[in-house]
This record gives C-alpha cells, structure tokens and sequence, in this order.
C-alpha cells in the first residue's frame, strides 16, 4: 500500500495551521485550514468540532508551558509580577491572536490557572472580589493591549513642527516598535502594582 503524501490530519495539524495563517494574516478558516493541509473540509470536523473549539485550542497551545510560573513563595505582589510577565510572553508571540481570543470565554485550563494565580494574588492584596474582577479585566486591557502594539506602525505620532512641543521632545527618544511596546507594559505594570499596593495600605 502506498504511503500518504502528507501526515494523516489530525487536532495538532488543524491547530498548527490555524495559527501559521493567524500569524501570517490575522485571522484563519475551514477552507483556508483544508487547502493547506489539502484535505477535504468535511475531514476536519472528524477531529474539529468549530471555529471556536480552534481558537481555545489555539489558546491551549499559546499558553502550554509559559505560564507555568513557580509562585508559591513568593511575596502577592512578586507572584502577580511574574505570572502578569509570562502572560504577555505568550501572547506577545502570536499578536495577532489577540482579536479573535477577545471575542470567546476562557475555558482552558492552563490559561484558567494563570487567572487563578493572579486572583490569589490579588486577593493577598486585600482586595474584595468584585474589586479582583476589575484588576483581571484591567490586567487583560494591559497585556492584550502591549501585546496588539507589536503591529502599530513605527511611527504612531507625527505631529508638525513646532505645533506639540512637547510631544515632539519625547519623541526625540529612539525607539523600536518592540522596544515602546515593551516600556509601555513594565510602566504598566509598574503603575498597576503600586496602585494595589496603596489599595492594601488603605484597607489596613
């Protein structure tokens, strides 16, 4: 019997190519899945279920092993740090994720753990659950949001000379793309956890 052209399709196979196009352009598709993989479209859902079921894999696997982050002993603030850091690795690798894991509840349990982590953190701080919802959300908001500027231009202002002075003095600073995304989450965090902390202070 001969063999096969291509390895027999599979959940890896379909997730891998998923993410290669949503890297590539952004966003992926059945059609799209099946032509590169040329198999049939029906096939794929012998191992798929939908588009949804992709991306939480596609989450699964952004997020396997990077936000496994030994944090027990650590100081609420120091875990919260660490975890909040191995978050935006993640998803600073596949920026363009971003859009399409906004869109649907988080179900794995790897990412679900990162999230556990950081609310036991949070909680540490002496913050109130309603209070924890909005640090998560605001947690999201600065790792999502550094993360999608890895895809902004270089060159974000352009203001005319002589008009935003000083605008135009802070932007005499070099700077890379990366290099401003990456200042702008640590002043970020920097901001987020002193700001728990002052919260801590004042429920003391």
């Amino acid at each position: 019997m001969p063999r096969p052209r291509s390895p027999l399709l599979s959940v890896d196979a379909i997730v891998t190519t998923a993410l290669e196009l949503i890297d590539e352009t952004g966003n992926f598709s059945f059609p799209r899945i099946a032509r590169r993989l040329e198999v049939s479209q029906s096939s794929l859902y012998n191992h798929i279920d939908n588009r949804e079921h992709i991306i939480e894999l596609i989450r699964a696997r952004v997020f396997a092993e990077k936000l496994e982050v030994p944090v027990q002993d650590l100081p609420w603030d120091e875990a919260l740090r660490a975890v909040v850091r191995a978050y935006r690795k993640c998803i600073a690798a596949h920026p363009r994720l971003v859009q399409l894991i906004l869109t649907q509840t988080v179900q794995d349990p790897g990412a679900l753990a990162a999230y556990e982590t950081m609310a036991m953190a949070l909680e540490q701080a002496g913050l109130p659950p309603q209070r924890i919802v909005s640090a998560l959300s605001l947690i999201d908001n600065l790792v999502l949001g550094s993360a999608m500027e890895l895809n902004a231009p270089a060159v974000v202002w352009d203001p005319p000379a002589g008009q935003f002075p000083a605008l135009e003095r802070a932007l005499e600073a070099p700077y890379t793309v990366e290099g401003r995304a990456e200042a702008a989450f640590e002043l970020g965090l920097d901001v987020l956890i002193e700001g728990l902390r002052a919260q801590e202070f004042t429920q003391t």
